[in-house]
């Protein structure tokens, strides 16, 4: 028998997104989809159990541009009415993309504020007010202590990646943050894993949430072929340098627990013939987009990043 997949149609967006996702060639929903779009346009609170690439970002995002757009109301200077929170520079410009080519004919205004480059920008785009604000914590609480930015009037909170904040240390700006939101507002909150600082932050901010999880898949990619080299830590840098001179690979990520490793390897396989870049929280932001620039391009062959710097690298 067939298999029948719901469609965005379904899932009670306004016609006018449902379009712009067709035109975008976006098909089917993703399970995270499926199951949390119709729970938020119902105004519920969200906890989400889900892992970057499982489409959480359409999820609470798609959602958000649904009432903004129905709602006949204009942001007042300085605010926003709707606040998402991510902990690194990439996920917070990478959401901010996705929300422009989903909300590409609505009229509605967005921004994204992050540290690592100047304020000036950051200040004038707030200045009118925004529909919608994507941020990193640290950053968005110096331009609200500046009175750059108000709170009052937001509406819609997302969470992004909590863990991630809590292991980065954001977890008590997060909570100043919080604290500073109305208590009216709808709150979603998403996390690849519930350890015991995301479940105490989670029963204090939202109001009789509904769950959604969605369980990483444990079946590998047909496509990609999985190897595992067993060896002493001494040999792994020389491994690591012959496997790299000897395949073709076009462009390759590596992964380093520490950001000191991640900047020493990159250093240690350029000198050694092989085109280099690390991507680590120290960069400033200029240096991370150089860095994703030369490597999308294909000028170096190899970007060395830690696991936290590389979220929201699509």
């Amino acid at each position: 028998m067939p298999v029948h997949k719901t469609t965005f149609n379904r899932l009670g967006l306004t016609d006018r997104i449902v379009q712009t996702l067709k035109e975008q060639n976006y098909a089917f929903p993703t399970p995270i989809q499926e199951q949390a779009i119709p729970l938020l346009i119902k105004r519920n609170d969200l906890l989400g159990i889900a892992q970057t690439g499982t489409g959480k970002t359409a999820a609470f995002g798609l959602p958000i541009l649904h009432h903004l757009s129905l709602e006949e109301k204009r942001p007042v200077a300085k605010s926003t009415r709707a606040l998402i929170l991510a902990p690194t520079r990439e996920l917070a410009v990478q959401i901010g993309e996705s929300l422009k080519v989903y909300g590409r004919d609505i009229p509605l205004r967005h921004t994204v504020i992050f540290g690592g480059v100047g304020q000036n920008s950051q200040v004038t785009s707030m200045r009118r007010g925004v529909d919608i604000l994507v941020a990193t914590p640290g950053r968005l609480l110096d331009l609200f202590n500046q009175k750059h930015i108000r709170f009052d009037f937001v509406n819609y909170f997302v969470l992004d990646e909590a863990d991630r904040m809590l292991d980065m240390g954001f977890i008590h700006d997060v909570q100043k943050i919080t604290s500073l939101l109305p208590t009216e507002r709808q709150t979603l909150l998403f996390s690849a894993t519930m350890p015991p600082g995301v479940i105490r932050l989670a029963n204090k901010i939202l109001h009789n949430p509904r769950e959604v999880s969605v369980a990483p898949t444990a079946t590998p990619v047909k496509t990609v072929e999985q190897k595992v080299i067993f060896i002493d830590r001494e040999k792994k840098r020389s491994c690591l340098s012959k496997i790299l001179q000897k395949s073709t690979f076009d462009r390759v990520i590596i992964f380093t627990r520490t950001k000191h490793k991640a900047g020493k390897l990159a250093e240690q396989l350029t000198k050694s013939g092989i085109k280099s870049e690390s991507l680590h929280g120290d960069k400033s932001q200029s240096a991370r987009q150089k860095a994703l620039g030369l490597f999308k391009s294909g000028k170096v062959t190899v970007l060395v990043a830690t696991d936290i710097a590389s979220r929201g690298i699509d």
